[in-house]
């Protein structure tokens, strides 16, 4: 189904586009639903897409080379873009560099709010540690470790969840969130553990009672 402009909002800067991108799947075939949704939003133009993810995506290709800096992307719900997590954040990171909002309906999600910008944070973290975990099982992150002198593994004194909650402190400390903030997001119960996490350091003597789920 091909694109068509939509009655938007966007009297007060011509430069500036919003763009709502509508794909059906085996799940959901009808365009309704998110066609609806798109309405509420003010699209300026609508692009309808009835491939599934893994094929080429003729709609979405004709949308990404229309947009300039500033427009918006708009979607119904976040799968409706039909991408691994980790190929998302990278999608998600292009778009941030370009200065291109980018807006779920269902979840909520504004990445030009500072929620939208925590989220895309966690994601990120959460995408880089499923790439780990692939190369991992391939082979290739302990090929890359020992070239390192290092040996693949999760540091010593941590379960997975907790390497997991270690990895996700320091990058949003890294970030500038604040430790109330981390606290909250990651349901960690003191300011104590958050700041063990952030010190951290595979090996260390001074390690002791960090491997804590909250």
């Amino acid at each position: 189904m091909e694109s068509k402009t939509a009655k938007g909002n966007n009297t007060g800067n011509l430069d500036r586009m919003t763009f709502g991108y509508i794909r059906v799947s085996k799940t959901i075939q009808n365009y309704d639903l998110q066609e609806d949704a798109m309405k509420k939003q003010h699209c300026d133009k609508l692009f309808f897409e009835k491939e599934s993810g893994v094929k080429y995506r003729e709609e979405w290709n004709a949308l990404y080379e229309q947009l300039r800096d500033g427009d918006t992307v708009i979607v119904w719900r976040i799968d409706r873009l039909g991408r691994t997590a980790w190929e998302l954040i990278k999608l998600m990171a292009e778009l941030s560099e370009r200065k291109i909002r980018f807006v779920s309906v269902t979840e909520g999600i504004d990445t030009s709010t500072a929620m939208g910008k925590l989220w895309f944070s966690m994601n990120a973290i959460m995408a880089e540690n499923e790439r780990t975990v692939q190369m991992e099982r391939s082979g290739a992150g302990l090929v890359a470790a020992r070239a390192r002198g290092r040996v693949g593994g999760r540091p010593k004194g941590l379960t997975e969840e907790s390497e997991r909650k270690m990895k996700a402190v320091k990058k949003l400390y890294g970030s500038g969130i604040s430790i109330s903030e981390i606290r909250k997001t990651l349901d960690i119960a003191s300011s104590a553990t958050v700041y063990k996490y952030i010190n951290y350091k595979p090996g260390a003597a001074n390690n002791k009672g960090t491997d804590k789920s909250k």
